[in-house]
């Protein structure tokens, strides 16, 4: 019973260790998935001449014409990126619930991300719902992963985690003459914590968490 005991608790500590390899790798993707989605919309208002930074949603590069092929078709391909390092967060909170819960989101925005692409502007109201409800899911990710971090002693990501998630929340409480200048701002904040954190998994020498 002793040595039974002894293998369960060895197998369940093998089940909690995080995988480096898997971490490293979910980290690249982690890093090149907000320079993607940022070429996508760069080239799909490139290629719309019409588009208005105090006029459009960036939604509305996904309406017709070329851009909205660039536009349509580059949102998915940046969710798919998007979802591996999804799969890096959920390895980085083995064994801890509020990490797997943020991870879980993290991996629902993603989701929500192809079905901007899918149910473009022109297929209303789905449209609306997932944009929303992109928007309200990643910040909502981020906070509880910097919950995650925080109770892991990670205290700058943690901080950067809720500092990033608050302003990317609160950018819609603003006034501005577009939806398009919100979507850009709350986007570019949670990028800059998606880099720094996947850079963090991509440096990882070492199991243990906490700086």
């Amino acid at each position: 019973m002793g040595g039974g005991a002894i293998h369960l608790t060895f197998i369940m500590h093998l089940f909690r260790v995080m995988n480096l390899k898997v971490l490293k790798l979910c980290g690249f993707f982690g890093m090149v998935t907000p320079l993607f989605g940022l070429f996508i919309v760069a080239a799909s208002i490139w290629a719309a001449p019409w588009f208005s930074w105090t006029a459009n949603a960036l939604s509305d590069l996904g309406a017709e014409g070329f851009e909205s092929v660039l536009f349509n078709s580059g949102l998915p391909m940046t969710a798919a990126l998007m979802m591996m390092f999804s799969a890096g967060l959920f390895e980085m909170t083995k064994g801890d619930l509020i990490g797997q819960a943020g991870s879980a989101l993290h991996l629902a925005a993603s989701v929500l991300l192809i079905g901007i692409g899918v149910a473009n502007i022109n297929v209303e109201p789905w449209h609306y719902y997932v944009s929303v409800g992109f928007f309200v899911t990643l910040p909502l990710a981020v906070a509880a992963i910097g919950l995650f971090c925080f109770r892991k002693r990670m205290r700058f990501y943690a901080l950067l985690a809720w500092g990033t998630a608050i302003l990317a929340a609160g950018v819609w409480l603003l006034p501005w003459p577009s939806v398009a200048i919100p979507e850009a701002l709350s986007v570019s904040f949670i990028s800059i914590w998606q880099i720094l954190l996947a850079y963090w998994m991509y440096t990882r020498k070492e199991v243990k968490l906490g700086e």
